[in-house]
């Protein structure tokens, strides 16, 4: 089916590149205690790309759940048109049960209704795919919150290293000059 195949297509990309942020960042690690104009570029760079991973994987998530309620409220339709009429609460429940032979009990055995059961059911397929797929991006999520927090901590840890350097700067053109000094 057209929509699963889009689904896992986009899992692949987003994995591939969750695992590149992760070594670019594991790279930057390694070359922490060189304090360049190169690392802080690519320090900058693994940050902004990071921030722009998650914008993107945040609006795909949007726009699933977007699909879920709108193919919710078509199955919702759905089977009033069949006669079988369902509060939220019921629709979520047969959702959540991941059984779409649910959808058929006691709806007329026409030839409309048949060709609404198999809409209702094709629908319900997509939703639980759907859900499952919402489920790894919330994953996928909570592992970019983790980079999130410690990109905040290297940049934090790469600022006071500024500071660092630029007081060491001047502690030793005192120490030259007080040498000097002592000299005469």
């Amino acid at each position: 089916d057209e929509l699963e195949q889009l689904t896992a297509d986009i899992k692949k990309m987003a994995n591939s590149v969750r695992n590149k942020l992760k070594s670019m960042e594991r790279n930057i690690e390694q070359d922490e205690e060189r304090s360049s104009a190169d690392l802080r570029i690519r320090k900058s760079q693994h940050s902004v790309l990071s921030r722009k991973f998650v914008d993107v994987m945040t609006k795909y998530n949007e726009a699933q759940v977007d699909f879920r309620e709108r193919s919710k409220g078509r199955i919702q339709r759905q089977l009033e048109i069949t006669g079988k009429n369902t509060t939220d609460e019921e629709l979520e429940e047969m959702l959540e049960s991941g059984n779409p032979a649910i959808f058929t009990s006691g709806i007329v055995d026409s030839q409309i209704s048949k060709q609404a059961l198999s809409e209702i059911e094709g629908r319900h397929k997509d939703i639980v795919r759907l859900e499952s797929s919402i489920k790894e991006l919330h994953d996928m999520f909570v592992d970019i919150a983790m980079l999130g927090a410690m990109i905040d901590r290297i940049e934090n840890n790469m600022d006071q290293s500024v500071g660092f350097v630029e007081r060491a700067v001047a502690d030793t053109k005192k120490a030259v000059k007080y040498q000097s000094e002592a000299r005469r």
